[in-house]
């Protein structure tokens, strides 16, 4: 009479607390580089960067983590929408633009065969 239910492990779809960490950063990098992006907002990560060399205003490594986690925080919710969301598809390799003709119709096509010569010195 006893009745136990199977029970199943289920792969997380989200990937994990590592995972989740390199896609942040990988995102905050991006969005460094990116030209669009307010080059005043850009002082927010590097502020929290300087945080870490300067010496600590509190002891403790967790007045770090706090810093650096509300410095990266407050640097994405701050960056324009669309651009985060462009950066984010580009890391999880979606792409959602058009996918460009790559024979431009205006430029010269030269047809032509290679083929290699023997040196006969």
């Amino acid at each position: 009479m006893n009745q136990r239910k199977e029970r199943t492990i289920t792969e997380s779809k989200g990937g994990g607390v590592f995972q989740s960490f390199a896609g942040t950063i990988k995102l905050v990098i991006k969005l460094m580089a990116d030209r669009r992006v307010n080059p005043l907002l850009k002082l927010l990560p590097i502020g929290t960067l300087v945080y870490l060399v300067v010496p600590d205003i509190m002891i403790g490594p967790l007045d770090d983590a706090a810093v650096i986690g509300l410095g990266t925080y407050l640097f994405i919710e701050l960056c324009p929408p669309d651009i985060v969301k462009e950066h984010r598809d580009a890391i999880k390799g979606i792409f959602t633009g058009e996918i460009p003709d790559p024979i431009d119709e205006d430029a010269d096509i030269v047809d032509a065969e290679f083929w290699e010569e023997e040196n006969k010195s």
